[in-house]
């Protein structure tokens, strides 16, 4: 849709919360809405650092699940495609356009496989993990069912005790076998330290990554033994990406909060012990919510409770404000202490969530605002493509 006809049929308060040109003032709540020039500002950067540092950057679209939001970094960062977790999101960024896509998880279910095989007719390069010699088969029939390649990388668990194969053995056992493989193409390893990326202390984490280079390097060398190259060794996120990028192993970053920033994020600590949301990076996405109730001298009630975000890591910080603060949810009510009774009916406060990227999938848009003035609306283009 294009022109005076994109937005066609879209009532604000219905079913979008605001149209472009509105005032900010009059945006309906609870609702995502985007700071575009930090958000911008949070890719540029980015961008800039990984081509600083040689590094190919793919966006994780399992944050913001937004075709519009991954060609704005391939726009603005350079980054070079996305990587999702399951085959429907990808579906969605393949019909989007994106045009190289990681699926960087584990597809075993024979229909999701034949979805998978069918994404290089939408013109995007597609690539998956694989941590089990028996999937192996299972995709080749799929590609070669469909005429397509799909690439793949072996997952290793370096740290995070989810998916992967521990050993360097295994990861070669597997690549032969993908070599071996019609329709198939080996093309490298996954390596992403999910579980350290929250830990506090810089020290703390670089002591996890550590672990985890040592076990890449390890792969890469025992494959190169074998005369098997590595074309991607991939991983690394908003709080480990100067690690990996400085390994001399890993070619490929998987950031993603990075360009919105949430509450947990937010909390932990660079090199100089300084939290990352306070120079590193930049609060960009913000639940709107309106004061809705103040019959409590002490405590106003929002409209947004459990239904509008994630609590799985925290509640949300009320941003700029260190006067009032979020302290309880429940499914339509957020509950705010202010002793001091300042909030008004109808005041709007803008929330960090503590988490940004189920808090994103509860939602149907983004609002995209500059200068106090709604700028765009994007829709959550792979909200609920969880198969």
């Amino acid at each position: 849709m294009t022109g005076s006809t994109k937005y066609e049929g879209l009532e604000v308060g219905y079913n979008v919360p605001a149209l472009p040109g509105m005032d900010e003032a009059d945006i309906q709540t609870p609702c995502l809405v985007l700071d575009l020039d930090a958000l911008e500002r949070n890719i540029r950067k980015m961008g800039d650092y990984a081509k600083a540092h040689n590094m190919r950057h793919r966006v994780h679209g399992k944050m913001h699940k937004s075709v519009d939001v991954a060609k704005l970094q391939e726009e603005l960062g350079g980054s070079v495609g996305v990587c999702c977790q399951k085959v429907s999101e990808a579906e969605v960024f393949a019909r989007g356009g994106i045009k190289d896509i990681l699926v960087s998880n584990q597809v075993r279910d024979a229909a999701k496989i034949d979805r998978l095989a069918r994404l290089p007719n939408w013109g995007a390069r597609t690539i998956v993990c694989v941590d089990d010699i028996a999937n192996v088969a299972d995709l080749s029939a799929g590609a070669v069912k469909h005429g397509n390649e799909i690439e793949c990388l072996i997952e290793i668990d370096c740290g995070a005790g989810r998916c992967g194969v521990t050993t360097t053995p295994e990861v070669i056992e597997i690549a032969k076998a993908i070599i071996a493989s019609e329709g198939l193409k080996f093309t490298g390893i996954q390596a992403y330290q999910g579980a350290m990326q929250h830990i506090d202390s810089y020290e703390g984490r670089k002591e996890k990554l550590d672990i985890a280079i040592a076990m890449v390097k390890d792969a890469v060398e025992g494959l190169k033994a074998e005369g098997i190259e590595c074309e991607l060794v991939s991983g690394g996120g908003t709080g480990s990406y100067y690690f990996e990028s400085n390994s001399g192993v890993y070619n490929e970053l998987q950031c993603g909060s990075y360009a919105f920033m949430d509450a947990d994020y937010g909390r932990i600590l660079d090199k100089d012990g300084k939290r990352i949301d306070q120079g590193e990076w930049e609060n960009a996405m913000f639940i709107l919510t309106s004061v809705m109730s103040h019959a409590k001298a002490d405590k106003a009630i929002c409209d947004a409770g459990l239904k509008a975000q994630s609590v799985d890591s925290g509640l949300p910080f009320i941003y700029g404000r260190d006067d009032v603060e979020y302290i309880k949810c429940s499914d339509e009510h957020g509950v705010i202490s202010d002793p001091d009774g300042v909030l008004a009916i109808n005041e709007k406060l803008k929330l960090v969530p503590g988490h940004c990227d189920p808090t994103a999938n509860v939602h149907d848009w983004y609002v995209g605002v500059r200068n106090g003035k709604v700028e765009t609306l994007w829709p959550v283009s792979a909200r609920g493509k969880a198969y």
